[in-house]
């Protein structure tokens, strides 16, 4: 019945084409076949006209160069000559025919003048040119014909719905999936977000069954806003509610609402909730709806009508406004909740806020899962490894990783996909493209290998470091040197961690100060990340002894001033500064310790270029700490992590 109602509604669309054809064909029609005037035409032969003109029906003479002659002949002769009746031969009627000769015929024309027969006129012209005559009449009708049509179908919006033309220009942009359609999405296609998945499921349980909430006086939820940051699959959540609950789905980004043009923004929101609620139930799905929804009145422009504002009122108005809308579920995703418009967030809008975090281990063993499906393995995929090996990796992330493997798979013409692959594509996407073509000179290589030593030599001696996988001084990317760990994934995060961290990061430019006497420019990201630790220790968690339990962490956007004094800002940079030199006098002492390993291990470096846990191991000796990340390491990838060092060598 609902088809039925949808195919009543739309009414077949006006087809210019064939009224454009008949017009053009009209127009030539009339430029080749209408003439002067003239009703009847005749062809007749040389005698017949000298007969006409002998006895007198000729009426005009025209002698064209190419030896044809024109006589334009009385009405009154019309039935002699076209044997009808002179009423209805026109006012010009004309017989042509073709001569040997124009001086013989202007001979016989001026015999028949000087004997009276003929008292009409003679005019002598050029041939007519019918093609040059049509490219000179038609072609301009022609031009301006398309001109017309052009815009014309510009200001119909190209003749399809919704186009982007002058009278389409308020429209909504938004793509409609509907309900019936082939391939749709559900929780199934969904990996990890248990808990997101779960609270959606209340609102496509309201949608496929109202009668029960409405039954108990509940009524259905405005809004959900999916909030997380990119690649977690905020857009592929909300479609799997579309898909979960059979509705139609309009799905648009919150950009499409902005335009140049004044009102426009308002009147597609309008129109997006007019076709809402003819298809409800149904969900309207707004993707980075900061764009439109920034909080009113911190806009940086300073314009007097701001366009994106008006659109934002609408867009409340729609919501939560006089009207009703029951049956319209609005979702919208946005990474960046903090800066959205309070009257947006509140209850009647977006009741509830959903946070789509990056996945947990476990999380990332189901999106390594639904990766995998389409690829060719080989035994040597272990799922649990891959997904240890790539903590704070979002779904699309984990995608990039199954793509390149099956890329550097195919790259080495292997049947099946291996593990060895997926260690390689994780080693691209992180550190880079490897570049063993860089020229470096040995006093450069030895300062790597000394830096990088330091990285994993103090990393191995700390308790709270996160365990070594691999060590390289392959160039890879931007960087020369890399060390590959497998951190632990913490709730929380205690200072002795922190400080076990800051020190291990900071190993690197102690190791160049101590065993080279001079330090590099290699140690900036180092220094960037240990300066970003220490001053979030300092400023926002409270773990200072001068500042302890103290936060000042400003959450506005627009704000120019800082939440601290001058004195506190002094405290907070030489507190920062003492932390640092504290770690740093650390990791000299650590690495002068275990300055005869530390040596060994950077000469293993610049002779094999990679080297492993287990080569680690062999030269210091068992970690005294083995945390479960290095145990389940330990236990399933021993082959796996010495054929990394086969693969970099071979390559």
């Amino acid at each position: 019945m609902a088809e039925k109602n949808n195919r009543k509604g739309k009414t077949p669309g006006i087809n210019f084409t064939w009224f454009y054809i008949v017009t053009g064909a009209a127009l030539l029609g009339f430029y080749l076949f209408g003439g002067d005037g003239a009703s009847f035409h005749k062809e007749v032969n040389y005698s017949q006209l000298n007969e006409y003109v002998s006895k007198g029906y000729v009426s005009e003479l025209v002698v064209f160069d190419n030896n044809e002659v024109e006589a334009y002949v009385f009405p009154d002769s019309a039935e002699y000559i076209f044997g009808t009746a002179p009423q209805k031969a026109g006012e010009r009627p004309t017989v042509s025919t073709r001569i040997g000769s124009i001086e013989k015929f202007e001979d016989y024309v001026n015999q028949c003048i000087a004997d009276g027969k003929f008292t009409g006129t003679v005019r002598y012209k050029e041939s007519p040119k019918y093609w040059s005559g049509f490219l000179v009449n038609v072609l301009p009708l022609v031009f301006f014909i398309g001109i017309w049509i052009f815009f014309m179908r510009r200001m119909s919006g190209g003749g399809g719905a919704g186009g982007g033309g002058v009278f389409n220009v308020g429209k909504s942009q938004a793509k409609l999936f509907e309900k019936d359609e082939k391939n749709r999405i559900t929780f199934k296609d969904v990996a990890g977000q248990e808990g997101a998945k779960l609270e959606m499921q209340e609102i496509v349980d309201f949608l496929r069954n109202p009668k029960r909430y409405t039954d108990l006086g509940g009524k259905i939820p405005k809004g959900a806003l999916l909030v997380g940051p990119p690649g977690t699959g905020k857009t592929l959540l909300a479609k799997a509610v579309a898909g979960e609950a059979d509705v139609p789905f309009f799905s648009l980004s919150g950009s499409d609402f902005v335009e140049m043009f004044v009102g426009v923004g308002a009147s597609r929101v309008r129109d997006l909730f007019r076709q809402a609620k003819e298809k409800a139930p149904c969900i309207i799905f707004i993707d980075e709806i900061d764009a439109v929804g920034r909080a009113r009145g911190k806009n940086p422009s300073m314009g007097g009508n701001d366009e994106r504002e008006n659109t934002l009122n609408q867009l409340l108005t729609e919501m939560d406004g006089f009207g009703t809308n029951s049956g319209i579920i609005v979702m919208a995703a946005t990474n960046r909740a903090d800066i959205l418009d309070k009257a947006l967030l509140r209850a009647g809008r977006f009741d509830r806020q959903i946070h789509v975090d990056l996945p947990d281990l476990n999380e990332r063993k189901e999106v390594f899962k639904v990766h995998l499906r389409p690829l060719k393995l080989d035994s040597t995929v272990d799922i649990d490894i891959l997904a240890r090996q790539t903590p704070g990796f979002s779904g699309a992330d984990i995608a990039n990783v199954c793509n390149e493997a099956a890329l550097i798979a195919a790259r080495q013409k292997k049947s099946a996909v291996g593990k060895q692959d997926f260690l390689d594509a994780v080693d691209r996407i992180i550190g880079g493209l490897e570049k063993k073509s860089k020229v470096m000179t040995a006093k450069e290589k030895e300062t790597i290998a000394i830096h990088e030593a330091g990285h994993a030599t103090l990393s191995w001696f700390l308790e709270h470091a996160n365990p070594l996988i691999k060590v390289t001084i392959v160039p890879r990317g931007r960087a020369l040197g890399a060390a590959w760990y497998m951190p632990e994934e913490r709730q929380i995060t205690t200072k002795e961690q922190m400080l076990d961290e800051m020190c291990a990061i900071l190993g690197g430019r102690a190791a160049e100060e101590l065993f080279t006497g001079h330090i590099s420019t290699g140690a900036m990201n180092d220094l960037e990340r240990v300066t970003k630790q220490a001053y979030a220790m300092v400023a926002y968690v409270g773990m200072s002894d001068k500042l302890p339990n103290l936060c000042y962490y400003n959450n506005s956007e627009y704000s120019f001033q800082r939440p601290y004094s001058e004195n506190t800002a002094d405290l907070i940079d030489n507190e920062v500064k003492n932390l640092i030199a504290g770690q740093y006098e650390r990791a000299k002492r650590l690495l002068l310790e275990h300055s005869e390993g530390h040596a060994r291990l950077a000469n293993m470096l610049i002779e094999r270029e990679v080297i492993l846990a287990e080569d680690v191991e062999g030269i210091f000796g068992k970690r005294p700490w083995t945390s479960r990340s290095e145990e389940i390491f330990d236990n399933k990838d021993n082959k796996a992590a010495s054929g990394v060092q086969e693969t970099e060598e071979q390559q």
